[in-house]
């Protein structure tokens, strides 16, 4: 099954751990670290918009993609509450299309991580170099070899709530990388209170650094920094999230 299809309705609910005003903070300060004060920002694998709409009352023009319509549903209610003017397009992110370029490029939650093969990566990475203005900063986190070796592993996880719960069935293959989980939810329908089962696999892939600059280097992007997320401190063995900046670079030189 297609991930974010059943678990769109509740996914807004079991995060709503996340202090989004916190990771907004964050990506809006490494932004200006590295030049982006305003203009259009790209955020790649937007989801229900918690960060693009937080961004766009920031002052950014802002772009959604997410080739999850149940998701961008969300995110377009999301949009016409806050009155922003987010552009909001239903694509692939490895094969996502825009007008022109922009200033910076954003994507967390570790929406690279669904990104499974080394060559897929590198074809994302060479797409927003692609779009990004010269000199441009493409800014995204990745969950850690480490997060899916040791905390996630071969774990269960649960959740209940009134709203819906879910049973999350981990499992890790270290030689491959590859991490799947099995989502089981359950999901209150609105009139009768009974729920309704749904199921969804996930996979996602654990990437080292050296993978990732390989497949910058490989794409033409300049590596910039790495960071323990949220923290401007570098990268640890045991970190469970990286920030990682990229730049743009070739078109200035192409002229």
């Amino acid at each position: 099954m297609e991930a974010y299809t059943s678990f769109a309705q509740v996914y807004d609910l079991f995060q709503d751990n996340i202090p989004y005003d916190g990771w907004c903070a964050y990506l809006a300060g490494l932004l200006g670290d590295y030049g982006v004060e305003s203009g259009l920002v790209l955020d790649l694998g937007c989801g229900t918009g918690s960060l693009t709409e937080r961004l766009a009352a920031r002052g950014f023009d802002m772009i959604g993609i997410d080739q999850s319509q149940e998701m961008l549903g969300i995110a377009l209610e999301r949009k016409t509450a806050g009155g922003s003017s987010t552009l909001y397009l239903c694509q692939d992110m490895q094969a996502f299309e825009l007008y022109g370029t922009v200033a910076a490029v954003i994507s967390a939650c570790d929406c690279l991580n669904y990104i499974t093969e080394p060559a897929e990566l590198v074809n994302v990475f060479r797409l927003v170099n692609n779009y990004l203005d010269p000199g441009g900063v493409f800014i995204f986190d990745l969950n850690t070899p480490y997060k899916y070796e040791v905390l996630l592993a071969d774990h269960t996880f649960a959740e209940v709530r009134e709203e819906g719960s879910f049973i999350w069935e981990n499992f890790y293959e270290e030689e491959s990388g590859i991490n799947e989980y099995d989502l089981t939810l359950f999901i209150r329908e609105e009139s009768g209170g009974r729920y309704r089962r749904f199921r969804e696999t996930h996979y996602q892939r654990a990437y080292t650094l050296e993978q990732v600059r390989r497949a910058a280097r490989e794409a033409g992007l300049l590596w910039e920094a790495v960071y323990d997320a949220f923290t401007k401190e570098p990268a640890r063995e045991d970190s469970e999230r990286v920030h990682i900046i990229l730049r743009e670079q070739g078109k200035e030189a192409a002229r």
